[in-house]
């Protein structure tokens, strides 16, 4: 038994409640368990408990044994003045002068059995053996609480990168794209080579596309030494150039061509960066009043420059091959920069229509494909469109990693017995 466990079994009633006594004989009678406390103090608020002829108010505090109380040093703390019952998993008759409740040999053995096998469980996710009778009504309404939880947890990293900026939503858009055209990589240090050119710089140089690249490619310290070809040796004399007029300062973030398939080089990427900026102006603004996410993925339908047809890297030919940005690289977008900005957004000025947009919008995506999904799609979990993508991911990082499942809906419908197949 652990203090969590016993919080669960009383928050959602999961023991015999028939002829409840204190440990002194006194009938008990739960009107209500109260609210889960996750905050300083006791376990449970705005219980309301009869104890013998006395209907109580308070709160409520649970522990493993009665002794726990003196131990975590209660009767000293004023935050614990208004418990009304002590409920415990073993009276080991200790005293504190309140009425003790004791779970122990009221709770389904099935149920303990059942959390023992989840906190002992080595497999992709501890619920693996169980995890296909869960009910596909649980599954839609925790799915959509994971998305919830993931999209306001990026909704608050986006906040953080508008107070660095004084709230300016485009170039906050523009320092996660770059990052995001980073992959996981290169992300560092493409935000940091957005950080160190404005949206005002940018916009002063987007008619001219070597200017763009001249200006990403040098902060990126991928113009330096001698080249062989005209057109990076103009490149890097372009860059001397801008660097100079704005004060440029290249960026101290390394990028990385290592283990990367070459149309990921950040060469490319950034090319294909260029080319996106040099197509598009006030790019947020036309995501935030599109109708249709197919809108948006034609506004990054883009490919670099015609030098690139023939290289992957700057003085290194190749053989022909066009660098289309790619439906891939475009869905990953909309998945990790898009939706999160917008839906951050929606949620900033309270507005629900961008909220229900970016959701709209990863139903219409592809799933993604990668080891979390795949691991789902292998127990029979459904991953049709982004939408569920990103619940699982949610579910595999936030719960099942942490062994959260007394917190998960497929955890507790698992260890509660409700909600399952043919039950």
């Amino acid at each position: 038994m652990t203090e969590r466990l016993l919080q669960f079994i009383w928050q959602f009633q999961y023991f015999n409640k028939q002829e409840l006594f204190t440990t002194t004989g006194e009938p008990v009678q739960i009107l209500f368990a109260g609210q889960y406390n996750t905050n300083q103090g006791p376990d449970f608020s705005n219980a309301k408990i009869k104890i013998g002829h006395t209907t109580w108010a308070g709160t409520a505090e649970l522990h493993i044994k009665t002794s726990d109380w003196q131990k975590h040093n209660h009767q000293h703390d004023s935050n614990y003045n208004n418990v009304i019952l002590h409920i415990v998993w073993e009276d080991d008759g200790a005293k504190n002068g309140l009425p003790v409740l004791e779970l122990q040999g009221r709770v389904s053995k099935i149920l303990l059995d059942r959390y023992e096998e989840l906190m002992k469980a080595t497999a992709f996710i501890p619920c693996e053996k169980s995890i296909q009778t869960v009910r596909d009504i649980t599954w839609k309404s925790w799915k959509d609480r994971l998305l919830a939880e993931r999209l306001l947890r990026k909704s608050a990293l986006v906040e953080t990168y508008l107070q660095q900026n004084n709230y300016h939503w485009e170039e906050t858009f523009w320092w996660l794209l770059a990052r995001n055209f980073g992959i996981k990589v290169n992300a560092e240090a493409f935000e940091e080579i957005a950080r160190s050119i404005t949206l005002n710089v940018l916009a002063k140089s987007k008619t001219q596309i070597h200017q763009l690249e001249a200006l990403l490619l040098g902060q990126a310290g991928l113009l330096k030494g001698k080249f062989e070809e005209d057109y990076p040796v103009m490149l890097q004399k372009e860059y001397q150039f801008q660097k100079h007029k704005y004060g440029l300062k290249p960026c101290s973030s390394p990028v990385f061509f290592l283990r990367m398939r070459p149309g990921s080089f950040p060469t490319i990427r950034l090319a294909q960066l260029a080319m996106l900026i040099h197509d598009s102006s006030h790019l947020f603004s036309k995501i935030k009043e599109a109708v249709s996410v197919k809108d948006v993925k034609s506004w990054f339908d883009v490919t670099a420059n015609d030098y690139w047809h023939y290289h992957y890297r700057l003085d290194d030919p190749s053989g022909y091959k066009k660098k289309k940005l790619g439906a891939s690289m475009t869905d990953n977008i909309i998945i990790n920069t898009i939706v999160p900005v917008l839906f951050a957004y929606g949620n900033y000025h309270n507005e629900d229509k961008y909220k229900e947009n970016a959701l709209q919008w990863l139903e219409e995506t592809e799933a993604e494909n990668n080891n979390i999904t795949k691991g789902f799609q292998q127990l029979g979990v459904e991953n049709k469109n982004a939408f569920d993508s990103q619940a699982l991911i949610e579910l595999k990082n936030e719960y099942c990693g942490k062994k959260r499942c007394l917190e998960c809906g497929v955890g507790n419908a698992i260890l509660s017995n409700k909600f399952i197949k043919g039950e």
